[in-house]
């Protein structure tokens, strides 16, 4: 006869408010024998089955009628594995005992995650489809040191919290539990009786899939294999290499036209790629494709780090556009979001009670400006579960690249703050010394583990040496975005041509600090939003002028130092500003040839050259490579300046940002020669006026600019001309 454990603690179990399950559940030798005790609600009869022989081998009594069952093994001594069979509703089912395994987490695993220097924590924590003892299901885990309890619901289970109560690691604070059976492909939650004693139903953190909203289970389904960045995809992340990104929100880059609803994944694959690479882009940057509960975040309030959104297919079809987009020879960078994450109850808030995840003081934990929560980048775990997803993107999925955003948001404690709204560190200064620590520490362990893969940081501040090493005081990123050179130029741009004489500093001041970091130059999708307007309806003047002000634009900014981003839309001068909730406007490019046609064939025609000549791109952060001809004609809006590859070969820029052409503009040269007209942002295949040189130039023994030999050209209203030297004169 079974002895029947403390009425108490069995009520404990059956309200889901007892923390040892394995205490009480499973086989146990007892003062009376060998005991097997089971919760299973609903059922009627229990039998424990010796698996070899299929004989059953004692039977299990009702001890309480809300289904808790126990029962002596005749005859038995030592510990046997064996399975249950169960009547349900006059049917009966064969299961395994998920009370019957043993702990789950190895002990290095166990330390690494706890000390925070675990690479890799989602090849552990999470949910894994795994076969023990010869019995297949499903191990979870999940990090949550202050809950009570905590229940695996699911599909598997009628999502009862009382089923499946897990096993806690006091070491470190991890709950664990293998349940027979859960297979990949169904739906999953946490159930935790939180810190004061409420309970929560949480996401899985670490899902690998994720239903979209506004559902937010978790799905259980494997991890991608392991991939590694091919030598041409990790030579075209090269800081001697043309790099011209095409950022896109994947939403809103093209719609059905009968409902306006999203492309999918392999869908973009069949119209975005193929898009991409004719119109020469090198990189493709996704805005962010975590998981997320808001659209109007455009994925920048990730839910689910480790999930790819299913707004646009499965895992699996998001992994087809990838290795769609690596066939045609695009490196595919991912914009990455450690910075913050939304207060939804089904995600990381609060998670187990406690600030687990977030600081718990507002004034270090809460972003103001975008009602969202800050990472404790104090806590190893939570740099763990950060730094882990880092690597998860690009070894699993194959990113080339991320680019980091906010940075500034994380590296200063007095961000968007009044006085008195944030915590000093503890030397009193406003730096956040953990998430400085954190960034470092994230990109040197890319650099070290994930050969070629690089980092962009969105960082819009002078905090000296983003793109340096640590041990220069940087923080280890390869790339920065140049918000400055965005701003100054995009400020002198809409001006009135009348008045830039007077703003000519605005297109040079970014030479003066170009050496000090590696940059990127950014045209994205926070210029075209909240009221800035497009970057076409920025430009003054008539639509002729407009346009012509955008191509000269363009042109200078492809040949000025740095790699290049151009969001969506850009590429065709897009008139209105971007709306995530629809397609770009296509139809600005159907019926006859236009003014976006013509940007468009530019933007083409850029890249492409862009791309051929090396003076262009090699030398972006070297000194050598940059060097101003004509600086200083504020009163006509001039400027010319050579690019230089390492072998000394030059191309001239000369950028005419008035709508007067301005006839024999004579001007010093280092190369005498014969100079190629390779671009011209005027020509009618731009429909620009098609003012020019007649495809080429000589120049004369004539001095100017402090140079021996000059040239004397047209340069045409509103344009840019790129030449090329052909040989001698």
């Amino acid at each position: 006869m079974s002895v029947l454990p403390e009425r108490d603690v069995i009520n404990a179990l059956i309200a889901g408010h007892f923390a040892d399950p394995f205490s009480l559940l499973g086989m146990h030798q007892t003062d009376a024998g060998l005991e097997v005790r089971a919760l299973l609600p609903d059922a009627t009869e229990v039998w424990v089955i010796e698996p070899k022989t299929g004989r059953k081998v004692g039977q299990l009594e009702c001890l309480d009628s809300r289904g808790f069952f126990c029962g002596l093994i005749p005859r038995r001594k030592n510990a046997f594995r064996y399975q249950l069979a169960v009547v349900w509703h006059g049917q009966e089912n064969l299961i395994d005992d998920p009370y019957r395994f043993g702990p789950l987490i190895q002990e290095l695993d166990s330390w690494l995650l706890s000390e925070g220097t675990h690479l890799r924590p989602y090849e552990t924590l999470g949910a894994h489809a795994d076969t023990m003892d010869g019995v297949t299901g499903t191990r979870f885990s999940i990090w949550a040191p202050n809950a009570r309890r905590v229940s695996v619901v699911g599909q598997f289970n009628y999502w009862d919290g009382r089923r499946h109560p897990m096993r806690l690691r006091k070491e470190s604070g991890i709950w664990e539990l293998f349940i027979p059976g859960a297979h990949n492909g169904q739906l999953y939650k946490f159930e935790l009786l939180d810190a004061d004693g409420h309970l929560r139903i949480k996401a899985d953190p670490y899902a690998f899939e994720a239903q979209m909203r506004p559902e937010t289970a978790s799905l259980i389904c494997g991890l991608p294999e392991k991939t590694t960045l091919s030598p041409e995809r990790q030579k075209a992340n090269g800081f001697d290499q043309p790099i011209s990104i095409y950022e896109v929100h994947l939403g809103s880059w093209r719609r059905h036209t009968d409902n306006n609803f999203w492309l999918s994944y392999r869908e973009l694959a069949e119209q975005l790629i193929p898009y991409v690479k004719e119109m020469g882009f090198t990189h493709l940057e996704l805005l962010p494709v975590n998981e997320h509960p808001f659209d109007g975040s455009w994925g920048y309030q990730p839910q689910g780090l480790y999930a790819p959104t299913r707004r646009f297919g499965t895992r699996d079809d998001f992994l087809y556009f990838l290795q769609t987009a690596h066939e045609a020879g695009l490196n595919v960078l991912l914009d990455w979001v450690p910075g913050h994450f939304p207060t939804d109850d089904a995600g990381l808030a609060k998670f187990d009670g406690t600030s687990l995840y977030e600081h718990g003081d507002p004034r270090e934990g809460y972003h103001q400006d975008w009602n969202t929560l800050i990472y404790n980048y104090g806590r190893r775990e939570v740099c763990n579960y950060l730094v882990g997803n880092a690597l998860y993107w690009i070894e699993r999925f194959g990113i080339d690249g991320l680019r980091v955003d906010a940075v500034a948001s994380m590296i200063y404690r007095d961000y968007s703050r009044e006085k008195g709204e944030w915590v000093p560190n503890e030397y009193g200064g406003r730096e956040n010394l953990e998430a400085i620590e954190f960034l470092r520490n994230t990109n040197r362990i890319i650099g070290e583990q994930t050969p070629g893969a690089v980092t962009m940081a969105e960082e819009s501040t002078d905090f000296a040496g983003v793109s340096r090493p640590p041990s220069m005081g940087g923080l280890g990123f390869w790339f920065k975005w140049n918000l400055g050179w965005m701003h100054d130029t995009l400020d002198y741009m809409k001006l009135d041509p009348v008045y830039r004489q007077y703003h000519h500093d605005k297109m040079t001041f970014g030479m003066l600090y170009n050496g000090t970091e590696n940059f990127v130059l950014p045209l994205s999708h926070d210029e075209v939003v909240h009221g800035k307007k497009s970057i076409l309806d920025r430009m003054p003047g008539d639509a002729w002028q407009r346009f012509a002000n955008l191509r000269a634009y363009y042109g200078w900014m492809w040949a000025f130092p740095g790699k290049k981003l151009l969001f969506m839309g850009n590429e065709f001068a897009q008139g209105r500003e971007w709306n995530h909730d629809s397609s770009l406007d296509w139809h600005l490019l159907q019926g006859g040839d236009n003014w976006h046609h013509g940007v468009q064939r530019l933007v083409r025609d850029l890249n492409h050259t862009y791309r051929r000549h090396a003076a262009l791109h090699q030398m972006d952060f070297d000194d050598y490579g940059f060097e101003w001809l004509v600086v200083e004609d504020k009163a006509n809006s001039v400027f010319i300046f050579v690019r230089r590859d390492a072998e000394g070969n030059e191309v001239i820029v000369a950028s005419n940002f008035t709508p007067i052409p301005r006839y024999h503009y004579r001007f010093g040269i280092n190369q005498p020669g014969r100079w190629r007209e390779e671009l011209n942002t005027d020509s009618m295949h731009y429909h620009g006026s098609n003012a020019g040189n007649s495809g080429t130039v000589r120049s004369e023994a004539v001095p100017s600019h402090g140079r021996d030999h000059s040239l004397s050209i047209t340069l045409p209203p509103l344009s840019t001309l790129w030449l090329i030297r052909e040989g001698d004169a």
